[in-house]
């Protein structure tokens, strides 16, 4: 068995909640932050048999978009850089970790 743990964007994690009970997996959706953009982000978890994790993973994939957001350099004076950047955001971040046990109660 296997937890999976994605890390996406608020805006698509409804989106992939309903396709992800549409094809029998459940999830639990845990409000975050993102530590770059201090944007809200959903950690969705979900427990799953080893040999349906790439099933998860794409379920993620085609629901998490990658978008562009500009970014004031003001707030990140490394980049030394006056007014704002482009950066890319969105899609998800995915972990998958062996679960020794789980149960139920």
């Amino acid at each position: 068995m296997k937890l999976v743990m994605a890390i996406m964007h608020n805006d698509d994690s409804q989106d992939t909640i309903a396709e992800l009970n549409k094809c029998g997996y459940h999830s639990t959706k845990v409000a975050s932050t993102g530590g770059f953009l201090s944007s809200g982000n959903s950690t969705l978890i979900i427990g799953v048999e080893d040999e349906k994790v790439d099933d998860v993973i794409r379920i993620i994939s085609e629901n998490g978009k990658v978008r562009s957001q500009y970014v004031p350099t003001n707030i990140y004076p490394s980049l030394e850089v006056g007014g704002a950047i482009k950066v890319q955001t969105g899609g998800a971040t995915v972990f998958v970790i062996n679960v020794e046990q789980f149960i139920q109660v």
